[in-house]
């Protein structure tokens, strides 16, 4: 399964508004974790079973509980048994219809 989330605290007290901190001890959780993942500037794609994925997700979501007084998590998954290594597959497929070598799949 493939699972996108953010997660990030409110409630910080920063005048500056940002969760940097928050979410680098979130994203720390991921990497440590050893599933293939992805950060990029809105949200963090991890990649494993429905078990593993979640148990990082929890974790992560408890390293952002210190930095504010609520936490905020959006989560989206992608539940494909019998596929692996879609992180990066599902990027290829994409990239390869954009420049029109590849036929519809169904993604």
């Amino acid at each position: 399964m493939l699972v996108a989330f953010s997660v990030a605290p409110s409630g910080t007290g920063r005048a500056d508004g940002s969760v940097h901190d928050a979410v680098a001890a979130a994203v720390k959780i991921v990497r440590e974790s050893g599933l293939p993942n992805r950060t990029t500037s809105m949200f963090t794609e991890l990649e494993g079973s429905w078990d593993d994925v979640f148990d990082v997700v929890k974790r992560a979501t408890e390293a952002v509980a210190p930095f504010g007084s609520r936490i905020s998590l959006v989560l989206k998954a992608d539940i494909r048994p019998g596929f692996e290594g879609e992180l990066d597959a599902k990027v290829d497929r994409l990239e390869r219809a954009l420049e029109g070598s590849e036929e519809p799949s169904g993604d």
